[in-house]
């Protein structure tokens, strides 16, 4: 699993212009896509390492802050862009495989303490946040 990890004031996600995901910041807006090898152990893994990261004011974690996390997959983080200029998605996860991973990510960091809200698994999504720092993390299970 990879995960684009930013710290945001503000962060909403809309699906045919209503508001399905939203959090007040200081929190985090993650961005998370899954590969062919990832399990449960890997997005529980990840999940344990994104909310424990000091990215937050004075070098605190979200979990010291109580931070709000919206959380959005995201197929296109594993694109294959070194051939061409059309990307690959052959490293992404297939739906089957990859929505149960982000549902088991996002209740991996429900059972750490986190408040998630969540967007809507393969919709059109439209987001909006306010980046603060700016701070953006790319962060691998691994």
């Amino acid at each position: 699993m990879r995960a684009v990890v930013q710290r945001v004031s503000e962060a909403s996600v809309s699906v045919d212009h209503h508001v399905v995901g939203a959090i007040d910041g200081p929190g985090l807006m993650i961005l998370v896509g899954v590969t062919h090898t990832d399990t449960t152990a890997t997005a529980t893994r990840l999940a344990a390492k994104i909310w424990g990261l000091r990215i937050l004011a004075e070098e605190k974690s979200a979990s010291d802050l109580d931070a709000p996390v919206l959380v959005i997959s995201q197929f296109t983080l594993y694109a294959d862009t070194a051939k061409g200029r059309r990307p690959s998605w052959g490293a992404a996860a297939p739906r089957p495989v990859s929505e149960p991973l982000v549902d088991a990510f996002v209740g991996a960091l429900r059972d750490l303490g986190a408040e998630v809200a969540t967007g809507q698994f393969g919709a059109e999504m439209k987001v909006s946040l306010v980046n603060d720092g700016p701070v953006t993390l790319i962060v691998d299970a691994g």
